[in-house]
């Protein structure tokens, strides 16, 4: 369920890819967040647990349940994390394996656009909090371009080469997460946008980055030779103002809180 389907077998992959733009997502939404320590939290579509990590370092919680129904997602957030405050089970977003009132905060992080049905999604998060509880979320804004490997997938489907994109993309938007919050009963719903940049070593450390994501690996395996130089030329006349040293790309995040009432 999360944006990082596939499973790195080391961390450095893993950082010179999505890690790194998780992380910067992730920083940016706990300041906005900012929740207090000690509490009870259900990371629901942990993944790898790059963000379930991020919570034990800037949240001091009580207790952390990452949830995820990839079996090989789980045994890397395991190897990553063993701190004794966190536990990973396998599970579905839409049928949590938990008691009700269990937890005090349950979050999606970079998530919501890949579960099957949002609502259902969000209605147990809201399940599984107590009342007066935090139930929040942040996604890539997939519809405007907000995505940090957007300038690939652009090219690829100028190409003619149709890029893939989540599932229930249609949720990222702050009026169809602010829907969401309101039509699951969540009341005190603050939604925020903001824009993450990330500087790459030069062109090949970018095109290794795009290039091993999910949402694009299939298809390049599948292009030609002759297909792939191609997109690579023209992913560097899209970045020759900024080469050959320290080139940027952004990426944009909408974030939602609300309350159980």
């Amino acid at each position: 369920m999360a944006d990082h389907k596939i499973t790195y077998t080391d961390g450095a992959t893993y950082e010179r890819t999505i890690g790194k733009w998780s992380q910067l997502a992730g920083e940016v939404f706990l300041d906005w967040l900012a929740p207090r320590s000690g509490l009870s939290w259900v990371d629901v579509g942990c993944g790898n647990g790059a963000f379930t990590e991020l919570l034990v370092k800037r949240a001091a919680p009580r207790v952390i349940e990452g949830v995820d129904p990839a079996d090989a997602q789980l045994a890397f957030a395991r190897s990553r994390l063993t701190s004794e405050v966190v536990r990973f089970e396998k599970g579905d977003a839409m049928h949590l394996p938990y008691a009700e009132r269990q937890f005090e905060a349950a979050v999606m992080a970079l998530v919501v656009f890949f579960v099957p049905d949002p609502p259902k999604g969000v209605a147990e998060m809201v399940r599984v909090v107590q009342p007066g509880g935090s139930v929040s979320a942040y996604v890539w804004d997939m519809l405007n371009a907000g995505f940090p490997f957007n300038a690939m997938q652009s090219e690829m489907k100028q190409m003619g080469i149709p890029p893939t994109y989540p599932p229930t993309s249609e949720f990222s938007s702050v009026a169809a997460l602010t829907k969401l919050w309101a039509n699951a009963g969540l009341t005190s719903v603050e939604t925020t946008q903001y824009t993450v940049r990330r500087t790459y070593d030069d062109f090949e450390d970018l095109w290794f980055a795009s290039s091993h994501t999910s949402s694009v690996a299939p298809k390049l395996a599948a292009m030609s030779d002759g297909e792939t130089e191609s997109l690579k030329a023209r992913m560097r006349a899209l970045y020759r103002d900024q080469a050959p040293r320290n080139i940027v790309a952004t990426a944009q995040v909408n974030a939602i809180k609300g309350r159980v009432p």
